[in-house]
C-alpha cells in the first residue's frame, strides 16, 4: 500500500517562507515523478511542482522563481520550498507520486498553508 505523508503546512506572513515534506512508502524510484499539487477554498486543484524520477524539475508559472522542489533519495522524501510568499498561496498541498506504469496516482491527505496578508 502505497503511501504519502505530508508535513510542514502552517501560517506564516506575506513575504515568508515556509518548507513542506512529503514522505513515500518505499522507494522514490518506484515512482515515475512525485509532485505537489494545490487546492485553495472553492477552486479547483491545481499542479504546482513535480520532480521525476530522473531528477528533471518542472513548476507552474505562478511559482516560479519562488518555489523550489527537491527530494532527500535517502529518505524518500521530496520538499517543496516556498518563498517569497503571498496570501493567493493559501491553499490545502496536496503531494501526489504518479507509479511508473503511468497508470496509477496516490495522493496524501494534505497538509494546510495560509498566508496572511
Amino acid at each position: 500500500q502505497v503511501q504519502l505523508v505530508e508535513s510542514g503546512g502552517g501560517l506564516v506572513q506575506a513575504g515568508g517562507s515556509l518548507r513542506v515534506s512529503c514522505a513515500v512508502s518505499g522507494s522514490i524510484f518506484s515512482f515515475n515523478n512525485v509532485g505537489w499539487y494545490r487546492q485553495a477554498p472553492g477552486k479547483q486543484r491545481e499542479f504546482v511542482a513535480r520532480i521525476s524520477r530522473g531528477g528533471l524539475t518542472n513548476s507552474a508559472d505562478s511559482v516560479k522563481g519562488r518555489f523550489t522542489i527537491s527530494r532527500d533519495n535517502a529518505k524518500n522524501t521530496v520538499y517543496l520550498q516556498m518563498d517569497s510568499l503571498k496570501p493567493e498561496d493559501t491553499a490545502v498541498y496536496y503531494c501526489n507520486a504518479l507509479a511508473a506504469n503511468m497508470t496509477s496516482s496516490y495522493w496524501g491527505q494534505g497538509t494546510q498553508v495560509t498566508v496572511s496578508s
